[in-house]
């Protein structure tokens, strides 16, 4: 009866975070669950990040799909969607899937809109195939691993490999302890909707999640910016005190520092721009939805 109750709880916990209006079309395309909003104007592809659904969009997704044609994606493994099969790598496999998906849908230059590893993925996607989308943004995802941005090749595959292996080993309550450290301190400001969103984040597979943590911070798409011939707009958040303070050999880091850095590790896109979201954690669309937005209609606009 108690893990009835628990898991009668977790549902309605992911009905009440994640309330958006019902999709117009839900289905899979290779290893990518999809979920279509509107049905006329622009089309946008929302990518979300590690561990996380379509749920994070849920404000982005009511703002835009009247004037804009929304396809919310989740990757195989994330938010209760079983977990890819095979030991192909699954960065391929979400590409070639997103490809599919614009080919087979006949979806016209579309703009990508990723979070995370999901930006990181619209990143690359439009390094590969920047003549088929309209524009890229990312959501503080980027070409390389922030942390292990001045490691070579060896260094992060090793470190990748380690921290991707303590996910994917975990327990179900060991992985439900991680995503809740990890929305505490890093995820959103406030404590009790990280409290919240972590435990939407505990419904992914840990092994699929290990083995996408592992590929993403062992990749390095720096090389290939030069090829993305499209807009391409990567959103900063900031959180001005947990950068007021060193913190593991770390200095104090300014917004100004924090958006030098993130230009640094774009530099090779020639129509890149950084811009900032404060106050705002990572999930910069759940801390600050009105400022996200107004940033995304911003660059929607210059198309």
């Amino acid at each position: 009866m108690n893990r009835l109750k628990s898991l009668l709880f977790v549902c309605l916990l992911a009905l009440s975070a994640a309330a958006v209006a019902a999709p117009a079309k839900t289905y899979t395309v290779g290893t990518l669950r999809v979920e279509q909003y509107g049905n006329h104007g622009r089309p946008l592809i929302l990518i979300p990040g590690l561990g996380s659904g379509s749920w994070v969009w849920k404000d982005t997704i009511e703002h835009f799909r009247n004037k804009y044609v929304v396809y919310a994606l989740t990757l195989a493994g994330f938010d209760g969607v079983p977990a890819p099969t095979g030991e192909s790598k699954l960065f391929d496999r979400a590409d070639s899937s997103l490809l599919q998906l614009i080919v087979s849908r006949k979806i016209d230059r579309p703009v990508l809109i990723g979070h995370s590893l999901g930006g990181t993925l619209a990143i690359r996607f439009a390094e590969e195939h920047s003549d088929m989308v309209g524009g890229v943004i990312s959501v503080d995802g980027l070409p390389v691993f922030p942390a292990m941005a001045r490691m070579d090749a060896d260094q992060r595959k090793s470190m990748a490999e380690s921290i991707g292996a303590q996910m994917a080993q975990a327990t179900p309550a060991e992985f439900r302890a991680q995503q809740l450290s990890f929305m505490q301190n890093v995820g959103v400001i406030d404590p009790a909707e990280a409290a919240k969103y972590a435990k939407l984040q505990g419904l992914s597979d840990p092994a699929a999640t290990g083995k996408y943590a592992a590929e993403d911070m062992a990749a390095d798409y720096r090389p290939g910016l030069g090829k993305i011939g499209v807009p391409l707009l990567l959103i900063a958040p900031y959180n001005p005190p947990d950068y007021a303070k060193a913190v593991r050999g770390r200095p104090p880091l300014s917004e100004e520092q924090l958006l030098d850095f993130y230009r640094m590790l774009i530099t090779g896109a020639p129509h890149a721009e950084v811009v900032a979201i404060t106050p705002a954690r990572h999930f910069v669309m759940l801390d600050q939805p009105e400022k996200f937005r107004h940033a995304v209609a911003a660059f929607l606009g210059k198309l």
